[in-house]
């Protein structure tokens, strides 16, 4: 009699190249974001029959690879959100807490814009919109933040300082573990620049105990 075939290891197997396959993605889109299926294929140490097998064309990868930075994000979201805190408490521990995600997934939000649409990135980021804005607006009431700006646009405003200074991190332009980020964004909201400073420092300690290891 045939002995039944060992499924389990195969599907072990299976999920591992594709934990692999994304991994290599990450870090070789973010060095060469025209790096072709063939040559991820050949990094991740898989047969590109393996690959296609997984991802039968660039898009379904950038999807995956976007799929994978939205559930992140809301995982992230859990730890960022501080309703109960004051403003500017809270927009600085959004932002430190919120950093390394940005820096994991510069590139492929531009990619996103080019393959996948603005919608698809507009539904990534949705939620971390929304939680900024609602900061912004509760700042604003409170008077911590400066209103010339409603808040909708004033997100919108830092959120492109944000991917701008996460370029320059690309670059090696910067070096920053969003703690500068975190000032700067603070001062942009209209704290003053030496309180923008202190308010950051404060929340360091409680950002160093929730923030999760996203690089892996």
């Amino acid at each position: 009699m045939t002995k039944p075939v060992a499924r389990e290891p195969q599907r072990r197997n299976s999920r591992s190249n594709r934990a692999r396959i994304l991994a290599t993605a990450r870090r070789e889109l973010g060095r060469n974001p025209d790096v072709t299926l063939e040559e991820l294929a050949r990094a991740s140490g898989v047969v590109r029959r393996t690959l296609f097998g997984h991802f039968p064309g660039r898009a379904a990868l950038l999807e995956a690879l976007a799929e994978e930075a939205s559930e992140t994000l809301r995982g992230v979201l859990e730890t960022a959100r501080r309703p109960e805190e004051p403003a500017e408490r809270a927009l600085a521990h959004f932002v430190r807490c919120i950093w390394p995600v940005g820096d994991r997934y510069r590139l492929l939000l531009a990619l996103a814009r080019r393959d996948l649409g603005m919608e698809r990135v507009a539904e990534i980021l949705a939620p971390a919109r929304a939680e900024v804005t609602s900061i912004l607006e509760r700042g604003q009431r409170d008077g911590v933040f400066h209103t010339q700006l409603p808040p909708a646009v004033l997100s919108a405003g830092l959120e492109a300082m944000h991917f701008a200074l996460l370029e320059q991190v690309n670059t090696g332009a910067l070096e920053d573990d969003g703690t500068r980020t975190a000032v700067v964004t603070l001062i942009a909201a209209g704290v003053p620049t030496d309180r923008a400073g202190a308010v950051v420092e404060e929340v360091a300690p409680d950002v160093t105990a929730v923030e999760p290891d996203v690089l892996d």
